[in-house]
């Protein structure tokens, strides 16, 4: 388990990489209209930004939680800072945000910067470069790049910070952002509450509507000039494929290379997307079963067809009789399911899972719980990053809006590819948290079509990924014209934690050489 403990300890930092994904915080609409127009040279105004000047300082006081603390002084080389950007890139000359970011010096002589992002969205990627810079410690990638990580705009240490909820009510099951799975039910009233909640706590309705993927975009840019870098180098797991395919879309032209880990398809809009992934969650599920079936104390029983019924029996009891710990934290359906979920992005996490509902049947919480902190980021003091809230507001600038029968039919989808997920109690009630934001979503669908004059990018897909499914990183690399990299196995991203030895030598030879990987290259885990 030494492999699982690295990884869900990756998990904790970059929050699973898309936990939107697992607990939902998303919804649809329409599509877009297809190729966008690259952004054009900042303006006089916008151009003090790109030159500013970063001061890199010791890191003490730049962890929000008690992770962060320990990950940000593994390496005493490491270095931080703070870089200025709009708030609003229409008004550069109006307010502005904080950008937080960590670098991992070079072990040699480097050749640039490599631009890290963990995913989520909402995740936070100071911490990802400091654990990469650990797993990749004898590789080229650290010999020749300084590893970057930024908390995006909202994220983490970055200001404004997105905050909807405090650690009590989290512990309550009171953070709850969708109810397009699992027992919860929704008025128009409520939605509007979360938002007005969400706007007072993180600063105002601006707040909110600056968060997209779009002004990410745009920070990368900022950072990659500020840097010294004339060309972006970059990484990205999961959401992080979004990032960069629109970074590559609006700034073609200051591509060097990309790699796009766990690829996100840039072709579905966001009910399509939801239901491929509820249907690789239930795919994975159903593979756990099978896989804990040989044991004769499996807690799913020792048929797999009627796992999800086993589990339901253990866990739809909690919607009326929820299970509250002394410390007052609340494990109900919706946190079952959740955490069980959360283990899923990992084979290897698998037995645990089922170790937690077997306890979970005999009244302790206290494994799913564990799975639950892990992913999420709890630490022991009890404090949660706020990587859920950030995604959750991300997303409402990112993805297509539904209407409230809208969301209803696409719970009802769900429930039918992924049982596991169905409370028993129908999908009524279902809305899109959303619907009060303050601001339109900015982000097309498709987007990153059409792209010209970029260099080759590699999409690495892996063929069980129950997150982002295999054919989506299939769709992206082809979207982009770029390469594709096979890894036969199960799990949810695998690039730059140092695990497979493979993946590490293709990555490395692309990002220090440019050298791209054959046609129909492949590794497995």
């Amino acid at each position: 388990m030494v492999k699982s403990r690295r990884k869900l300890a990756a998990a904790a930092v970059a929050i699973a990489s898309t936990m939107c994904v697992a607990l939902g915080a998303c919804s649809s609409g329409s599509a877009g209209t297809g190729a966008r127009s690259p952004e054009p040279e900042p303006s006089t105004e916008l151009q003090r930004f790109y030159d500013q000047t970063l001061t890199f300082e010791a890191c003490e006081g730049y962890a929000t939680n008690s992770t962060d603390q320990g990950t940000f002084t593994l390496d005493p080389r490491f270095q931080c800072a703070r870089m200025e950007v709009p708030l609003d890139y229409r008004d550069p000359e109006g307010k502005t945000a904080s950008i937080a970011l960590l670098k991992a010096p070079a072990r040699g002589e480097p050749i640039g910067s490599l631009v890290l992002n963990p995913g989520g969205p909402g995740g936070a990627g100071m911490g990802m470069a400091a654990l990469a810079a650990g797993s990749l410690s004898q590789s080229q990638v650290t010999e020749k790049f300084d590893l970057v990580g930024f908390d995006p705009r909202g994220v983490a240490a970055s200001a404004p910070a997105i905050e909807c909820f405090t650690d009590a009510e989290i512990d309550a099951g009171q953070g709850t952002t969708t109810v397009l799975t699992g027992s919860g039910s929704w008025t128009e009233a409520d939605t509007r509450t979360i938002v007005e909640q969400c706007s007072q706590r993180s600063g105002g309705d601006d707040v909110l509507s600056a968060v997209g993927t779009r002004n990410a975009a745009r920070d990368m840019d900022v950072l990659r000039a500020v840097l010294g870098d004339d060309r972006l180098t970059f990484l990205g797991r999961s959401y992080g494929t979004r990032l960069g395919a629109v970074y590559a879309e609006m700034f073609p032209a200051n591509v060097r290379a990309m790699v796009f880990d766990g690829g996100v398809d840039p072709h579905l809009g966001t009910a399509e997307r939801r239901v491929a992934q509820f249907q690789q969650f239930q795919e994975a599920f159903d593979d756990m079963a099978v896989d804990c079936a040989s044991r004769p104390d499996c807690a799913l029983g020792t048929d797999p067809s009627r796992a999800v019924e086993v589990f339901h029996s253990i866990a739809r009891p909690l919607i009326e009789n929820p299970i509250v710990t002394a410390d007052g934290r609340r494990m109900d359906f919706d946190a079952a399911y959740g955490a069980v979920t959360a283990g899923l992005f990992d084979s290897m996490v698998w037995p645990v899972i089922t170790k937690g509902i077997g306890e979970l049947r005999d009244g302790s919480p206290e494994t799913l719980l564990q799975i639950s902190d892990v992913f999420g980021g709890r630490g022991e003091d009890g404090v949660y990053p706020n990587s859920s809230e950030a995604n959750f507001a991300i997303n409402c600038m990112d993805e297509q809006r539904h209407t409230p029968e809208q969301e209803v039919e696409l719970k009802r989808r769900i429930q039918e590819v992924a049982p596991f997920t169905d409370a028993g109690i129908g999908a009524d009630g279902a809305r899109d948290a959303c619907e009060s934001w303050p601001a339109e979503p900015d982000l097309d669908y498709p987007y990153a079509t059409g792209i010209s004059g970029i260099p080759d990018t590699l999409t690495i897909s892996i063929t069980g990924d129950p997150s982002t499914p295999y054919d989506g990183g299939v769709s992206l690399a082809d979207t982009l014209g770029g390469s594709l990299l096979t890894v036969d196995g199960e799990q949810h991203t695998i690039a730059v934690d140092g695990t497979n030895e493979c993946v590490d030598r293709i990555v490395a030879d692309y990002l220090v050489d440019l050298k791209s990987p054959p046609e129909q290259a492949k590794c497995s885990l």
